[in-house]
């Protein structure tokens, strides 16, 4: 894992409720600024850069009509994404998508929303000589890696249709869902419509791999050396890319000098690893 001091995370809404009770809450994917739209990808998607980006050309693939967050992604926001990183690795780069979905993932959005970072663009900032790749490509490899939290992974076909992406994250859902089922005693699940999600969770993307990261809380308070408490420090999908950021130079400070706290923090967000990790499809 990389740890990445982002202050763009401090100014970031945590969520857009209305200012009164009779007024509807703003929704920056429904009309964006000019500014921000890059282009529109029919028939029902287009992209647009972050306003709160947390590295260079962050940018979010959205759906033009609102749809839910919390709800199970549907083929064609599958196709549209792997559609982006069809088109990135044509021009010789790559790129890592992710979505956080429910109360626990690191969602600040109701409107559904898919984010992308280029991965050349992670890689800046570390130190010369300290080799960097990213984390959801290793984590269908085997040996699978153990982590400190459950995860369910696969490998995506070349050229895989819309089809065969939704058959692998539905899959891939279905499992993570059936973790938590087991474990709600201390896991949190809701009681969810057959479109929306009973849990919380991450996903995590390029265009070999898929992971999804089932959620057990956002993320946790630790103690500085003078045993004060900060934070929470909140983790989205970012992590399963291999990248932990944190929105205060006192975060940053506390977690780079003792890698423990880190761990708990890692610990915390998610379930405890299974007997069969790393939950392969």
């Amino acid at each position: 894992f990389q740890l990445r001091f982002s202050p763009a995370l401090a100014n970031k809404p945590k969520s857009n409720k209305p200012k009164s009770p009779s007024s509807k809450p703003f929704d920056p994917f429904e009309n964006p600024p000019a500014g921000l739209l890059i282009t529109s990808l029919p028939p029902s998607h287009f992209l647009v850069l972050n306003k709160f980006p947390v590295i260079p050309d962050h940018f979010i693939l959205a759906t033009k009509e609102f749809k839910q967050q919390t709800d199970l992604l549907e083929k064609d926001d599958l196709e549209a994404a792997y559609a982006c990183l069809k088109a990135y690795k044509d021009n010789g780069e790559e790129l890592f998508g992710f979505f956080n979905s429910g109360e626990h993932s690191g969602a600040s959005q109701p409107h559904r929303h898919i984010q992308f970072l280029p991965i050349e663009s992670m890689r800046s900032g570390i130190e010369q000589g300290v080799k960097w790749e990213v984390l959801v490509d290793s984590l269908v490899k085997e040996p699978r890696p153990m982590l400190p939290f459950s995860y369910f992974s696969a490998q995506v076909p070349e050229n895989a249709s819309a089809e065969e992406l939704y058959q692998i994250y539905i899959g891939l859902h279905a499992r993570a869902c059936q973790l938590v089922k087991n474990s709600s005693a201390t896991s949190p699940i809701t009681e969810a419509s057959s479109q929306e999600s009973s849990t919380s969770y991450n996903l995590g993307f390029t265009d070999r791999a898929i992971v999804l990261c089932p959620r057990a809380s956002e993320g946790l308070k630790i103690e500085d050396n003078s045993g004060n408490f900060i934070g929470p420090i909140a983790l989205n999908g970012t992590v399963i890319g291999g990248t932990l950021l944190v929105k205060s130079e006192e975060e940053w400070d506390v977690l780079r000098n003792d890698e423990s706290k880190l761990t708990d923090v890692l610990q915390a967000i998610g379930l405890s690893p299974t007997s069969e990790q790393g939950g392969r499809l």
